[in-house]
């Protein structure tokens, strides 16, 4: 074995392979930061390029760029709130709370240290699971990835600070919100309102940037020094140095955290999107320490970094051994492995050892060298959180709407962009928590296929198998000790009864209970139509959606009364909800829709960015007209020339 790993590093370190992996690399970087784009776009766009390239440049091209997303995508996890990629959602929670409190560079240092470490770990596990775990891996059948989502569904939700009511009820809320359009198993659409537009299902990407991004602009749009809260933390570490040491003071749980995303990875299907929230909830779970979750806790950056870059040597497992994609984007390096004409399976681990030595030794290289780069260009990245926060608005509001954009190139993008903003500024404004729903969102898919062949196969006794049982335990333990965490809580909230008390993150602390029962009732009212309209559905199509909005129906009536007896604690407070903002929010994106409609997003945006910059943020003009030429430059040259977008067919251009 030792001979073929040295073979196969030897095929990599030789141009053009090493030449192509580093591009990868760069590229990947640029995926990364970029919210909306993320490894599968990546991998999507790649693909084509590598049909006259040889076999190893091929794949390592590929792969090397994928490795990487997960490293970068911290920057605008950490500095904007906002999930570069699907995989560092999780980071948000503690990211960007340490960005306001101006420790940025501390939370860079922290995830680049892990997210090499976790990128090597995945890397060895490649070498030293196949044999090992394969048993395991092919005693996981559909019952057995229906409690594993079970369990990931109920531990995001204790993630909900003083509510597990509403955690759970936001998490079910996603799976409803995935069971728009067709159904997994029968050709009939559900939920879709005779909207052509929503018969195939939303995408991905208008729910997660609505979710979390619009309600950041939002908080952005209402000015200020900067991002962070307070200034720079001055000592004589750097804190890039600092985060470095924080992640080797707490190498027993970033060696945890890779493990788990290791593990999650080879279970087909799952990915970086689920790994990092198991591996936080883990944090949490397992944290007795003076816990500051969710307000700037540097271990809510370790977890769920170290495990979202374990997880792409885990779910390579799968893909070389059995020709089984551990996720999306690995199903897309099948693609690239048929290319090539190289067959997945046994023969990767015996003829073509070398090959798949190489692809091992990319990960490796890969997460160093990405880690590196961005150790080294993060202390001036970390410098944007000090400047003008209404600066930072065009250039958002830029990537988010291009990130949606890119989702099926349909207006019906941007509206639903739009409605899953007002929904994540109501969540955010009632105290729901947002992750659980977009973790229901990604998960939904996998729930009900494996419901359905669950009692297909097995009838109700899939319920006994022993690893389901296993599971399900996990699932109530997780139950248990967060009802437990808030009735201990809400004991100390009467004798204090302070609402910032609550573990919640720093954006969501501004909830109101009054604001929470209204949003409760409305969430009510949601729950009892999707069981309503799903009355007269076929068994099969109806199952999933009744299973989800039943719970949904009983904790978001709980979370309703729980507000209820809590709106005393709103006495006195001042409202300090930026309606005005809100509504000059509203008429900005209202403006670019109908620029947009009328000349083109290539007018449209850069138009925008100009007008906002000369009235609203009262730039100086040659300021302006630089931030406007930088954006239109990013429109032409990586939008159009390199992404190859859609544009939108405007009335005049």
């Amino acid at each position: 074995m030792l001979e073929q790993a040295i073979a196969g590093a030897a095929q990599l370190l030789v141009w053009p392979a090493v030449g192509f992996l580093f591009l990868g690399i760069m590229i990947g970087i640029v995926f990364g930061v970029i919210p909306g784009l993320s490894g599968l776009n990546g991998m999507a766009i790649l693909l084509p390029f590598t049909f006259t390239m040889d076999t190893v440049p091929a794949l390592c091209f590929l792969l090397g760029m994928y490795a990487v997303t997960s490293t970068a995508d911290t920057i605008s996890s950490v500095l904007l709130g906002i999930p570069g990629t699907a995989a560092s959602q999780a980071t948000v929670l503690d990211g960007h709370p340490m960005a306001k409190n101006g420790e940025a560079e501390r939370a860079f240092g922290a995830a680049f240290t892990v997210s090499a470490i976790g990128g090597v770990i995945g890397a060895i596990a490649v070498v030293l699971s196949i044999p090992i775990l394969q048993p395991i891996i092919m005693a996981f059948s559909s019952p057995e990835f229906f409690m594993l989502g079970v369990v990931g569904l109920t531990m995001v939700g204790s993630l909900s600070g003083g509510s597990i009511t509403k955690g759970i009820a936001a998490a079910t809320l996603g799976t409803l919100i995935a069971c728009v359009g067709y159904g997994e198993q029968v050709a009939i659409p559900r939920y879709w309102f005779d909207v052509l537009y929503l018969i195939d299902g939303l995408p991905l990407m208008p729910i997660v940037l609505g979710i979390f991004a619009i309600p950041e602009l939002l908080e952005l749009m209402k000015g200020g020094k900067g991002i962070a809260k307070v200034s720079a933390v001055q000592g004589r570490r750097s804190g890039l140095i600092e985060g470095a040491r924080d992640a080797l003071r707490h190498w027993w749980l970033t060696l945890r955290c890779s493990l788990l995303g290791v593990y999650i990875g080879m279970l087909p299907g799952l990915g970086a999107g689920i790994a990092d929230w198991v591996a936080y909830g883990h944090a949490v779970q397992t944290t007795r320490k003076d816990p500051q979750f969710g307000k700037g806790d540097i271990r809510g950056v370790i977890a769920p970094e170290a495990a979202n870059n374990a997880v792409k040597g885990g779910g390579l497992v799968p893909t070389i051994a059995f020709g089984i994609p551990g996720s999306p984007p690995m199903a897309l390096l099948l693609g690239g492995f048929l290319i090539q004409g190289v067959a997945p399976g046994p023969s990767m681990l015996t003829t073509n050892l070398s090959l798949t030595f190489s692809l091992i030794w990319t990960l490796v290289i890969a997460n160093v060298v990405a880690a590196g780069l961005l150790f080294v260009l993060s202390k001036y990245i970390s410098r944007l959180i000090f400047i003008p926060a209404l600066l930072l608005v065009p250039a958002v509001t830029v990537f988010t709407l291009m990130g949606a954009w890119m989702s099926t190139f349909q207006i019906g993008d941007w509206i639903a962009l739009f409605a899953a903003g007002a929904l994540g500024i109501a969540m955010k404004r009632s105290a729901w928590p947002r992750p659980p729903l977009i973790l229901g969102f990604i998960i939904a898919p996998i729930l009900e296929n494996a419901l359905h062949i669950s009692v297909q196969s097995y009838g109700i006794s899939w319920l006994s198998r022993p690893i389901v049982l296993l599971l399900l335990a996990i699932a109530v333990v997780t139950v248990a000790l967060s009802m437990r965490k808030s009735m201990i809580r809400a004991a100390r909230d009467r004798t204090e009864p302070v609402l910032e008390k609550q573990h919640l993150t720093l954006a969501e602390q501004a909830g109101s209970a009054r604001f929470g029962v209204v949003f409760s009732i409305i969430m009510t009212a949601g729950f009892a139509f999707a069981l309503w309209d799903a009355r007269d559905w076929p068994t099969t199509l109806a199952a999933f959606p009744v299973a989800m909005a039943l719970p949904g129906l009983i904790c978001a009536i709980m979370a309703g009364i729980s507000d209820l007896r809590r709106r005393h604690l709103d006495a006195g407070r001042s409202d300090s909800f930026p309606l005005i903002t809100l509504v000059e929010f509203v008429l900005w994106l209202a403006g670019i829709v109908l620029l947009t409609m009328a000349f083109g997003q290539v007018i449209a945006l850069p138009v925008f960015t100009l007008i906002f910059l000369l009235l609203k943020v009262r730039a100086k003009p040659v300021v302006a007209v630089g931030y406007t030429a930088s954006v239109a430059l990013l429109l032409w040259g990586v939008f159009d020339q390199v992404i190859n977008v859609t544009w939108y067919q405007s009335w005049f251009l």
